[in-house]
């Protein structure tokens, strides 16, 4: 095996293994020089929790020779969503040698993946307008450019929404922007479930961060409306984006805000992926009457995980089948005595793809819950040690309920409100408590 490839592989895994910096990659076993990556827009940005592909060539000599990088969510080259990230997809950086910098910012063979990708990802900036060299800092030849800054960021957050977020997840889910619905050519219930594999294989295939992108979506879909509504305060619907001074010819961001629109779209999104967990425990039933080999693997798995966690946890998580059904379980935790959950009983469904682990559980907290981690509607934020492992999702679950010191990292933040609290003064702070000691006492009326 080539040096080149060594060390790609070894690269391309630490990644994997490490999400805590928002970045993904994706690549073809076959040709393991040619990589997908995704990163996620930073918290606080107007780029905040979108999705951005990049494409990254190696070439031969690599490390010597840094990869070809370019811009996938550029809305068909149209948006141009940075200064230094072009709508025809060019990505300008000193360390790709696609723009000139300082002494010592050049590539170098001690670079990665992961230092181009965290490069790409810090151009995502609260204030990106500056990117664009001779406006940098306060102003250009004597001019603040504040006005202009705060449009640009304006028309960016809008097009993070519309083109990073909404046109990507309705192409995965394959539903019609003006009607929410899947168009009746894309729709798979009428095929057999050998050929809905198939089917799911190819997309997979061709689009390795759908599930990925899903479950993302999951988590900030309140944090995306919350964001939508209060912009929307600022501009005038329908209202022309404005062109800033260093944008030109087709290589700019052109459009007007819309967001009512993108509200509706961002509900319909929302329902398309809450309908298709529910299509997976439908297939899921007529697997298992069936009992095709899946289903009789997860019966087995379910069978071990009860005894796991009967001797693990003294009885405070028991584990059924709904509807008897090995796709879909249910967890039931009981609060530990002497902790803040004490007197608590939250059930938990997780719901299994046919596909897993390539698609992951959905989980939902059945049970009301006041919580920094876990989403007004029950979505909770959690990370699997083994994402094929049912176990260690559960076990990642109870973790989240039990652990009782939260996370300042805000991207772990699924209920906005819980986390002004949580992290506010010590008056806050007691809110947060008493709020979620509510939560627990009221959980056994469910």
């Amino acid at each position: 095996m080539a040096t080149n490839t060594l060390r790609l592989l070894k690269e391309l895994s630490d990644i994997q293994k490490n999400p805590d910096q928002a970045i993904y990659v994706s690549y073809d076993e076959d040709d393991i020089t040619n990589v997908k990556a995704l990163i996620t827009g930073p918290p606080d940005t107007p780029y905040e929790y979108g999705f951005f592909e990049f494409n990254m060539q190696f070439p031969r000599d690599y490390p010597t020779t840094p990869p070809k990088v370019s811009a996938i969510t550029t809305n068909g080259g149209r948006t141009r969503f940075n200064p230094n990230i072009y709508a025809g997809g060019k990505v300008c950086l000193s360390i790709l040698g696609t723009w000139r910098g300082e002494a010592g910012e050049q590539w170098s063979s001690a670079q990665g993946i992961e230092s181009v990708l965290l490069s790409i990802q810090s151009l995502m900036s609260a204030n990106p307008f500056e990117n664009e060299p001779g406006y940098e800092g306060a102003g250009h030849k004597g001019k603040g450019y504040k006005k202009e800054q705060e449009q640009y960021c304006q028309k960016i957050q809008h097009e993070t929404f519309r083109v990073s977020i909404l046109q990507r997840l309705e192409g995965y889910l394959r539903i019609n922007p003006s009607t929410g619905r899947v168009s009746p050519a894309d729709d798979t219930s009428h095929l057999s479930p050998a050929e809905r594999e198939l089917e799911e294989q190819k997309r997979t295939h061709l689009e390795p961060f759908a599930d990925l992108c899903k479950r993302l979506f999951r988590y900030y879909y309140h944090t995306y409306i919350r964001t939508i509504s209060k912009a929307s305060e600022s501009v005038a619907e329908g209202q022309s984006f404005s062109i800033m001074p260093f944008e030109y010819g087709g290589n700019q961001m052109g459009g007007r805000f819309a967001y009512r629109e993108l509200e509706r779209r961002m509900n319909a999104v929302k329902a398309a992926i809450d309908a298709e967990g529910e299509t997976w425990a439908k297939q899921g039933a007529e697997a298992a009457k069936k009992d095709e080999g899946i289903s009789a693997s997860l019966r087995l798995q379910f069978s071990q995980t009860c005894q796991h966690f009967l001797s693990k946890y003294d009885g405070t998580v028991m584990l059924e089948l709904i509807e008897d059904n090995p796709f879909c379980w249910r967890i039931i935790y009981i609060g530990r005595p002497m902790t803040n959950l004490d007197g608590g009983l939250f059930q938990i469904k997780l719901i299994l793809s046919q596909r897993f682990p390539e698609e992951q559980p959905r989980v939902l907290f059945e049970t009301p819950i006041y919580h920094l981690n876990i989403t007004p509607d029950g979505v909770p934020y959690y990370r699997a040690r083994k994402a094929d492992d049912i176990k260690s999702h559960i076990e990642a679950l109870i973790e989240v309920l039990e652990n009782e010191q939260l996370s300042p990292d805000p991207r772990t933040w699924m209920n906005l409100d819980a986390a002004q609290l949580y992290f506010g003064n010590s008056a806050e702070q007691r809110e947060y408590r008493k709020t979620f000691r509510r939560a627990v006492q009221r959980s056994t009326e469910y």
